[in-house]
């Protein structure tokens, strides 16, 4: 692997419960490593859907990361990247052979409601 490809700053957010000051709890993304990687599109395609009678883009990348401790207990369901500020949510974590050397994680943009 060429180090000189990890050039894109990525941010793994952790989805987590906070407890305001009433009490009440709820999920909130907070920071939980940042690191660099290499962003691609091939491998993944990309697609329309139709949803509530208008055509939706899904956009998706996959990122390349170097292995560390931190994300070995990466997954989809408590995790989503932060790139160049638009949220990503993770949709598969492939390990590389278990090989400890990198990771691949497929995601696909997050939809947001205006």
């Amino acid at each position: 692997m060429k180090i000189s490809l990890l050039s894109e700053r990525l941010t793994i957010q952790k989805n987590s419960v906070v407890i305001d000051s009433v009490g009440n709890h709820k999920n909130e993304w907070t920071d939980y490593y940042s690191c660099y990687g290499y962003a691609a599109t091939s491998g993944y395609q990309q697609k329309e859907q139709q949803a509530a009678g208008i055509m939706v883009s899904d956009e998706g990348l996959v990122f390349t990361v170097r292995y560390c401790s931190e994300l070995a207990d990466l997954d989809s369901t408590h995790f989503r990247v932060l790139f160049r500020g638009e949220p990503y949510n993770i949709t598969a974590v492939d390990r590389m052979n278990y090989q400890r050397k990198t990771l691949k994680i497929t995601c696909e943009k997050e939809r947001r409601d205006t």
